[in-house]
């Protein structure tokens, strides 16, 4: 199975970089995984490592970390600031000294998590070790990834969810120009980012064709800047692409719109940097147990 990530605007057994992470483990990796031992401070190959993908745990293939949350601590361990929604499980060590960190899937150990650094602005430090995780790189063709904005993030993420094959979404923002913003800063209208959703499906059960028809009948992409009642360039229909395939899959997409009488104004551009929203904002409709007032499935395709 290949993990395939899509992000859009309003983050499994796999093939890693042309290995499978689904195979059998290495005694050192059995030592920290299973056993919760710490490899060597700076001795990790993903330390100083910084390209653009996605970390997955060693163990189950899981997507874990994102790259965008990826972070220099000088602490010897690879550190991040925040992970995939429901990705990582913390526990206190049973010294209560320390909070342990665990793959939620399969219960691997990765490493600790500490707060109260202030090294980000999340004031967040996940403190993994190299061992328990892969990667897939961004430049993969098959990696997948992509963000897309339809007005409100709420909205768009509660239809995403329903999805059959989607794994992870978390709400967030991108596309501008500010660095770790907040939802007070985006609505301003002045960091210059939307609303995003970033959705992670199982390519077995779901494609990225049916996921951005989905994208393009929940959100009317005929509107400019605005979706429903909430006005404003946060809320511009957008796609941004990190690979020739999902860019040609979108244009078709749109070229299909325009040939049955529609004139979407969605933007098409390369991928930006992610930023996760704040916590609050997550699965918002989930957690009411309502629907959204802006946001309805029309068929368009």
């Amino acid at each position: 199975m290949r993990l395939f990530t899509f992000i859009f605007l309003g983050g499994l057994s796999v093939m890693v970089s042309g290995a499978d992470v689904s195979g059998q483990l290495s005694p050192a990796e059995k030592r920290v995984i299973l056993e919760k031992a710490t490899e060597p401070p700076f001795s990790g190959r993903y330390d100083s490592f910084f390209q653009p993908g996605i970390y997955l745990c060693r163990q189950c293939g899981a997507p874990l970390y994102r790259s965008d949350d990826k972070f220099n601590a000088g602490c010897g361990w690879p550190a991040f600031d925040d992970a995939f929604d429901g990705a990582v499980k913390q526990t206190p060590d049973e010294d209560g000294m320390r909070i342990e960190i665990s793959c939620a899937k399969c219960g691997g150990h990765l490493g600790h998590v500490f707060t109260g650094e202030a090294l980000t602005p999340r004031n967040s430090r996940h403190c993994v070790n190299s061992l328990s995780m892969s990667f897939v790189r961004a430049s993969d063709p098959e990696f997948g990834r992509t963000i897309l904005g339809g007005g409100c993030f709420w909205g768009v993420e509660y239809y995403l969810k329903q999805v059959e094959g989607v794994l992870y979404t978390t709400v967030g923002y991108s596309g501008g120009k500010t660095s770790y913003p907040d939802y007070k800063q985006v609505c301003g209208e002045k960091t210059g980012h939307a609303e995003v959703v970033e959705v992670v499906f199982d390519p077995k059960k779901t494609s990225c064709e049916k996921i951005l028809r989905v994208f393009l009948e929940i959100h009317d992409p005929t509107q400019r800047n605005r979706q429903g009642p909430d006005v404003g360039a946060q809320y511009r229909s957008v796609i941004f692409y990190y690979n020739d395939e999902q860019r040609r899959t979108a244009e078709g997409l749109l070229q299909r719109l325009r040939e049955k009488g529609f004139s979407p104004v969605t933007e098409l551009l390369p991928a930006a940097r992610f930023w996760p929203a704040e916590e609050y904002h997550r699965d918002y409709y989930g957690k009411k147990g309502t629907k959204p007032y802006c946001h309805r499935h029309v068929e368009r395709f």
